[in-house]
């Protein structure tokens, strides 16, 4: 049996029925485990009863009781005060980037997750925020996530006002988020919007690391079971020859693995990307893809760089930006790329 945990709904969840919401978390609950939960008002949003057809929004705080059986491994609470670990209490402390009475933002590390999952056990973001309260009674909540071995910057609110006001700003698109990525090959325009839609393909795991996105073409989105729109705006910011390129993407729309996804569907994946192509990847022509050699293709090289957002109390514009990972910051040395000689926002022109 678990204990009773208390999940914020991150902005990138979207809108969903209560049931589909619980399953994507836990896939051993049932949909009569659910309605009875609900009927019996042990699942509870922001402290009210409902319905499994009940609708949840980012932001919104989900309760959930002890699940019955040995499979109930879907996210977890943080450990009890004072149980987390020393080592990983200074980790995720000097993972620290900003903070104020409201927010906290920290510069994720590539491979902890953010959220716990299938095998994940306790040592995720979420996991830890027990040692991110800094005084506060409750644990700062997450309103966004990134892959497991995405890097870079990820916001907490500290209070449940301050994660509806960020959910918001998240879904109006008035948060604007740049990545920094090393692709093979160079995109070609320099600068580009890339519309392809995503739908879920079929195989995943049940814990969202082996789930993997298809790309459709734009004319057969409204065709395809399942598909949505999105949306990338990317930027050549330098290249290596005609072999790998720096590239800065703005996702527009949200969805998982967009810019993985994406950046796969045009010919350019992600190095170090084992699962879109971006570990070993064939060019014919001389040989050369993604497979860069030694440590540069087994790491993914995808960092969200940069984020502005207007703060939900102040109503300032907070602009925060995350030095790049060990891994990044090598291969970037080796290919004699300088983090000085770029814009920081090379779409500023489009806008």
């Amino acid at each position: 049996m678990t204990g009773v945990k208390l999940f914020t709904v991150a902005a990138d969840e979207g809108e969903s029925r209560l049931d589909r919401w619980l399953k994507r978390r836990f896939a051993q609950i049932t949909q009569a485990q659910i309605e009875k939960l609900c009927r019996t008002g042990q699942i509870r949003v922001d402290g009210g009863r409902v319905k499994a057809s009940s609708r949840v929004s980012p932001g919104q705080t989900v309760r959930v009781p002890p699940l019955p059986g040995p499979a109930a491994a879907g996210p977890r609470a943080p450990r009890e005060a004072g149980a987390i670990g020393a080592a990983d209490a200074q980790m995720i402390q000097a993972a620290v980037l900003w903070k104020d009475e409201h927010i906290i933002a920290i510069n994720k590390p590539p491979g902890l997750p953010s959220q716990g999952g299938s095998g994940q056990g306790r040592r995720h973001v979420d996991g830890l925020t027990e040692a991110l309260t800094f005084g506060y009674k409750d644990r700062p909540k997450l309103v966004h996530r990134l892959d497991k071995d995405t890097s870079g910057v990820l916001l907490l609110a500290r209070t449940s006002r301050v994660a509806r006001g960020l959910s918001e700003a998240f879904r109006s698109r008035s948060t604007r988020k740049i990545y920094w990525a090393a692709v093979a090959g160079v995109p070609s325009p320099a600068m580009g919007t890339i519309r392809f839609g995503l739908v879920k393909a079929p195989g995943h795991g049940r814990g969202g690391e082996g789930e993997k996105m298809r790309a459709v073409h734009p004319a057969r989105i409204d065709q395809t079971e399942g598909a949505k729109r999105a949306v990338t705006d990317y930027a050549v910011l330098d290249a290596l020859g005609n072999r790998v390129a720096w590239v800065a993407l703005v996702p527009v729309t949200g969805r998982t693995h967009q810019l993985r996804a994406h950046m796969a569907e045009i010919g350019h994946p992600i190095v170090g990307d084992g699962k879109y192509g971006g570990s070993g990847q064939d060019n014919p022509g001389d040989g050369w893809g993604a497979q860069l050699g030694g440590e540069i293709s087994r790491k993914l090289h995808l960092h969200a760089r940069r984020i502005s957002f207007d703060h939900p109390v102040t109503g300032q514009r907070i602009t925060l930006t995350a030095p790049l990972p060990d891994h990044m910051r090598r291969t970037w040395q080796l290919l004699g790329w300088n983090e000085a000689e770029v814009p920081a926002d090379p779409f500023e022109e489009m806008s």
